[in-house]
C-alpha cells in the first residue's frame, strides 16, 4: 500500500530537461533546498532524444562525408564499405549515457532530492506527485523525511545493513517556500490524420530510433530539426525530399542563410521543396505514400521508404492542473510569463522555463540554461538580467551548418533601423576554398552604430558563432571589431574580412 508523505522544499521543480535540472543545480549552489521531479529520465529530450544523440549521429554522417570527399576531391582512394548501423548506435547511446550519468552525478553533489513520478499542481504553494520511487543511480535515496534538508541522506526507512535503501512508489505531496517552476517541455507536432508508427512514419523523437538506415526519406518540415535530418540521411546514402510549407527552408533564418543552404543541400542531392504542401499520406507495409502540392502549384506523388515528420513541437501541459494554481495557457499552449525579466507568471511564486515558454523563447537547450539560472536567482533573491534572446546564438548542424545570432537584415529593416550590409562568401578566404563548401559570412550593422545580426553559412559554423554572440551581445560596433586580428588562414577570417570593409578598412574585399 502506497503511503503519503508531505514534504517541504525551497523550490520544487517540476521536469528535469535542461531548463529543469539548471534551475535546480543553480538554486542548489545557492543554499536553496529544492525538489526536482521527473517522471522519465533527468536530461529530458535534449540529452535522450534530441540536441546530443542527434548531433552524434551527425558527427558520423561527416565521417561519411569525408571519405567521399578524400576520393573525389582529394585524390584519396578511400571506399566505404558499409555502415554497421548496430556499432554506430552503439556508441550515440554510449554518449547519451555517459552525459546521463553526469547529470545525475551533478544533482547528487548539489544535494538536489531527485523525486520520481507525475507531478500536478494542487494550489499556488504545493505539488502533487505519484509513482515516486528510489532512484539508487544517484547514489542517495530520491525521498526524504518531511523537513529533511537536501543534504541529509536518510531514507524513510533505514535499511538493513548493507542493503541498498529502496522505497516503494507512492503518493506524495510537497510544498514550497520560495517557489515552483514549470519546466515540463515539449513533444513533437504531428499533422491532423498522420499517425506515426515509430518505423514507416516517425517524428523527430524517435526518427533516430527506428530500425535500420532507409534507402529513402521524406522529410515533412524545413526547419533546423527537418534539415538536420535530412542531412544525416543524405549522407547516410538516402534519396531524401525536404518539404518545407513556408517559401523558403529555415524561414526564421536571415533570407541569405536561407537561400546559401538551399544551394547547399541541392548541391548533396537533397531534393528541396519550399512553399511545398503535404496533401496526404498513407502507410505501407515497406514504406509511405504521399501526394505533395508543390510551390509551382502541381501534385506530386513521392514515395519513400520513411516519413519523417519535423513540423515543430508543441508545450506539454497536460496533466499539471494549471488551474488548481490559478494558471491558464494561450491559445497555442504556451505558460505566458507575466514578468519576463524574472520569468514569472501572474501567480506569484510559480516562473516558468524551457519550451513551455511562448516566443520570444527560442526552444533551444542553451537558452534553457540561461532561463533557468535566471529563475534559480530570483528565487535566491538575487538581482539578474533577463535573457537576451537576441544575443542568443542559433545554430542548424546540417551539412553545410548555419549559425546566427541578432536581427536578420528583414528584422533590422522592419523596426526602422537604417542599416549596413555587408557579405562575403566563404570561398573569398583560402580555408573556404579548402572546405570547398561554400557558404557565407553576413554582418548586419546598424549605420554608424553597433551590430545588430550577423549570419553564417558554411564548415564548422557553429564553432565561429561565439565571437559574434559576444559582438552583438556587448553592442561593439564594426570598428570595435576589425582592430582586432584573426588569424590566417582560417574561416573566421572571413568574419574578420566582413567587418573590416564595414569600418572602412577592408582588405581583400573590394
Amino acid at each position: 500500500m502506497s503511503t503519503q508523505v508531505t514534504n517541504t522544499a525551497d523550490v520544487i521543480v517540476i521536469g528535469g530537461g535542461t531548463g529543469g535540472y539548471s534551475t535546480a543545480l543553480r538554486a542548489a549552489a545557492l543554499g536553496l533546498d529544492v525538489v526536482l521531479v521527473e517522471r522519465d529520465k533527468v536530461g529530458g529530450t535534449c540529452l535522450h532524444r534530441g540536441c546530443i544523440p542527434s548531433k552524434a549521429m551527425l558527427h558520423a554522417a561527416e565521417l561519411v562525408d569525408g571519405i567521399a570527399e578524400a576520393r573525389e576531391r582529394w585524390g584519396v582512394k578511400a571506399t566505404l564499405d558499409s555502415v554497421d548501423w548496430a556499432a554506430l548506435v552503439a556508441t550515440r547511446d554510449d554518449i547519451v549515457a555517459r552525459n546521463h550519468k553526469g547529470v545525475e552525478a551533478h544533482l547528487a553533489h548539489a544535494g538536489v532530492r531527485v523525486v520520481r513520478g507525475s507531478a500536478r499542481l494542487t494550489g499556488a504553494r504545493t505539488v502533487h506527485v505519484e509513482g515516486v520511487r528510489a532512484d539508487s543511480a544517484l547514489g542517495t535515496q530520491s525521498m526524504y523525511a518531511p523537513g529533511a534538508h537536501a543534504s541529509a541522506t536518510r531514507p524513510l526507512t533505514d535499511p538493513a545493513p548493507g542493503v541498498q535503501p529502496q522505497s516503494a512508489p507512492g503518493v506524495h505531496d510537497f510544498g514550497t517556500r520560495r517557489g515552483i517552476v514549470l519546466a515540463t517541455g515539449s513533444r513533437p507536432r504531428t499533422l491532423p490524420g498522420l499517425q506515426p508508427d515509430g518505423r514507416r512514419a516517425v517524428t523527430s523523437d524517435d526518427a533516430l530510433f527506428a530500425p535500420g538506415l532507409p534507402a529513402s526519406v521524406l522529410v515533412l518540415g524545413g526547419g533546423a530539426i527537418g534539415v538536420e535530418y535530412a542531412s544525416f540521411h543524405r549522407s547516410m546514402g538516402a534519396e531524401v525530399t525536404l518539404i518545407e510549407a513556408a517559401d523558403r527552408i529555415v524561414p526564421l533564418e536571415d533570407a541569405d542563410v536561407s537561400r546559401h543552404l538551399t544551394r547547399g543541400l541541392k548541391k548533396r542531392g537533397i531534393d528541396v521543396q519550399a512553399g511545398a504542401r503535404l496533401l496526404d499520406a498513407e502507410v505501407l507495409e515497406n514504406g509511405v505514400r504521399a501526394r505533395v502540392r508543390t510551390g509551382r502549384g502541381e501534385t506530386r506523388a513521392v514515395e519513400a521508404e520513411r516519413l519523417l515528420v519535423a513540423v515543430g513541437r508543441a508545450p506539454v501541459t497536460e496533466g499539471l492542473d494549471l488551474a488548481a494554481a490559478g494558471l491558464t495557457t494561450d491559445e497555442r499552449g504556451f505558460v505566458v510569463p507575466a514578468d519576463w525579466n524574472r520569468l514569472e507568471t501572474a501567480v506569484p511564486g510559480i516562473h516558468v522555463v524551457g519550451d513551455l515558454l511562448p516566443p520570444p523563447s527560442l526552444g533551444l537547450a542553451h537558452a534553457s540554461f540561461a532561463e533557468g539560472m535566471l529563475v534559480a536567482e530570483t528565487l535566491a533573491g538575487l538581482p539578474s538580467a533577463a535573457v537576451d534572446y537576441a544575443a542568443v546564438p542559433r545554430v542548424t548542424y546540417s551539412s553545410p551548418q548555419t549559425a546566427s545570432v541578432g536581427l536578420s537584415e528583414t528584422e533590422a529593416r522592419a523596426r526602422g533601423r537604417a542599416v549596413e550590409v555587408n557579405t562575403m562568401p566563404l570561398t573569398a578566404v583560402a580555408k573556404g576554398m579548402v572546405h570547398g563548401q561554400g557558404g557565407m559570412v553576413k554582418v548586419v550593422a546598424e549605420a554608424g552604430g553597433p551590430v545588430l545580426g550577423v549570419h553564417l553559412v558554411g564548415p564548422n559554423v557553429s564553432e565561429m558563432i561565439a565571437e559574434s554572440q559576444l559582438v552583438v551581445g556587448w553592442d561593439a560596433e564594426p570598428a570595435d571589431v576589425a582592430r582586432h586580428v584573426h588569424a590566417h588562414p582560417t574561416l573566421s577570417e572571413a568574419v574578420g574580412e566582413v567587418f573590416l570593409t564595414l569600418a572602412g578598412r577592408g582588405l581583400h574585399q573590394q
